[in-house]
């Protein structure tokens, strides 16, 4: 893994984040995803943190719980996956066989927020910078958040209040653990990725970036709205500016960005930042490119979450400048 991180490490005070990264053992849902729950995986981290400081990168971690999006063969004792709902993800959606999930009982959350907590600490501990809450794309935090999911009645469940509280309180257990210097998140409120979508998206988007505000979030880190099925790109009239201008930190905006547009969305003040994904994977010099303004490596989407430590990861080549 170092070799990975390493090579597509950013420019000196660049971000990168540790995507989806499971804060306990009934967080997993997928082969080959690495976690930061354990006193074992903490110290495998240190020299990938290591690799990317060397290059004068900062580094945040995205702590994750995958919620219903899960299968027996990755929960302890064959158990059944945990979600705020027992409705579960239609079988054989994305390849996967989702296994149906349990309804949480409400005392049982308080432990799965401190799990996030512990998780957060943990990476602080392995030298990552923060941490980011992964909150988006169909996942625990999502499935609490988005009423086509959320059927519970109890104080999780109902208003658009009730089914952000587990959010929120993530969100505060982590900021009081680590300081909220040190914290962001990641929503994608207008997505349905994994059916997990919202009938009113644009009022879920503005009461969670006005509420995270008032925790002092370092950054809030959402999915543009026409990304609605994750990877593609539509026409949309839904915007991001409303939570934009609610969040007062610092607010990064993903989605099928390149590089005209992504200065484009910072010359007018849309977006503080630009994440890019796909294009950093498939070209490990990417500032560098958009810098000379140069060609883009051709992305393989076949080779994206393969297991393969080289594949897909460390064998895009560089850009060749003459000196």
């Amino acid at each position: 893994m170092p070799s990975f991180t390493t090579p597509s490490a950013p420019p000196p005070g660049g971000l990168l984040i540790a995507e989806a990264t499971g804060i306990s053992d009934t967080a997993q849902g997928y082969p080959e995803t690495p976690g930061i729950w354990t006193r074992e995986q903490v110290e495998a981290w240190k020299p990938i943190v290591d690799a990317v400081h060397a290059k004068g990168g900062v580094f945040f971690c995205q702590i994750w719980h995958v919620g219903r999006v899960s299968s027996y063969s990755f929960q302890p004792n064959g158990e059944a996956p945990i979600s705020s709902t027992d409705k579960g993800v239609t079988p054989g959606l994305d390849g996967g066989d989702w296994s149906p999930p349990r309804r949480l009982r409400v005392d049982e959350i308080p432990p799965i927020i401190n799990d996030f907590r512990l998780a957060a600490r943990n990476a602080i501990e392995a030298g990552f910078d923060g941490v980011e809450i992964h909150g988006a794309n169909g996942y625990l935090i999502d499935q609490f958040m988005k009423d086509q999911v959320n059927d519970r009645t109890d104080e999780y469940g109902g208003s658009l209040e009730k089914r952000c509280r587990f959010a929120l309180e993530v969100a505060e257990a982590v900021v009081n653990e680590i300081g909220a210097d040190r914290v962001g998140m990641r929503l994608s409120p207008f997505a349905n990725f994994m059916e997990t979508g919202d009938s009113n998206p644009d009022a879920l988007g503005l009461y969670m970036a006005d509420a995270l505000d008032k925790y002092g979030l370092v950054y809030l880190h959402v999915i543009e709205p026409r990304m609605v099925p994750t990877g593609d790109k539509l026409e949309t009239q839904h915007s991001l500016l409303p939570m934009r201008k609610a969040f007062k930190g610092t607010f990064i905006a993903a989605g099928g960005y390149r590089r005209d547009d992504g200065n484009k969305a910072i010359e007018e003040g849309y977006a503080d930042l630009i994440a890019y994904g796909r294009l950093f994977l498939a070209n490990p010099d990417l500032p560098r490119r958009f810098e000379l303004d140069a060609p883009l490596n051709k992305y393989d989407r076949n080779t994206f979450y393969i297991p393969d430590p080289v594949v897909g990861y460390t064998d895009y080549p560089f850009l060749e400048v003459p000196a």
